[in-house]
């Protein structure tokens, strides 16, 4: 146990979200279409620091386990705006695209402000320079795979996991336009 520990962190850091997840929502798929978003914000995250040429170190697992956070946040955005437009009547497809439409431009903001914040960390230099460049290169290149896989697949697993563990199946009864009009009218 004492070796290499983060192969049992990561999936308790990943378990105590999920759990957070489903008491929040008190059912067990959407978490699951919120969860599934952290394989690729790692995956990002590790292919930072190899282009890096990092190390795993203890700085650098700290920034993949803000990641986690990080990850499902953006997620559950999509994922909660989806539910509340469905629980207003709209199909499944056409609440997560909504949502997703809705809160593109929060996402982005807030993920582009994370990101240049995090910037001075990768660039720094002199006395405990690398500490600070372990942990802001994954969690830099970690937040560029959150927001792009993020805004792109949350909607896909949402679809996925309503479809295929949720109580409603998928419809449409409603066409949906190509702009909505509650949409026009917030701009």
């Amino acid at each position: 146990l004492a070796g290499n520990t983060s192969i049992y962190i990561f999936p308790l850091v990943v378990l105590l979200v999920c759990l957070v997840l489903v008491a929040q929502y008190e059912i067990l798929s959407l978490p699951l279409a919120i969860i599934l978003i952290v394989p690729m914000t790692l995956l990002s995250a590790i292919t930072g620091v190899v282009i890096y040429g990092g190390d795993n170190n203890i700085f650098t697992q700290i920034g993949f386990i803000v990641l986690v956070a990080l990850a499902t946040k953006n997620a559950i955005l999509i994922v909660e705006f989806a539910r509340e437009k469905e629980h207003q009547g709209m199909g499944v497809i056409a609440a997560v695209l909504a949502a997703s439409h809705q809160r593109l431009r929060p996402i982005l903001m807030t993920s582009i402000a994370f990101i240049m914040g995090v910037l001075p960390m990768v660039l720094a230099t002199g006395a405990g320079s690398e500490m600070r460049q372990a942990m802001g290169v994954a969690v830099f290149s970690g937040m560029i795979g959150v927001t792009i896989f993020g805004l792109l697949l949350t909607p896909v697993f949402y679809v996925l996991v309503r479809k295929y563990l949720g109580r409603s199946s998928l419809r449409s009864e409603k066409p949906v336009p190509a702009i909505s009009n509650d949409l026009i009218e917030e701009h």
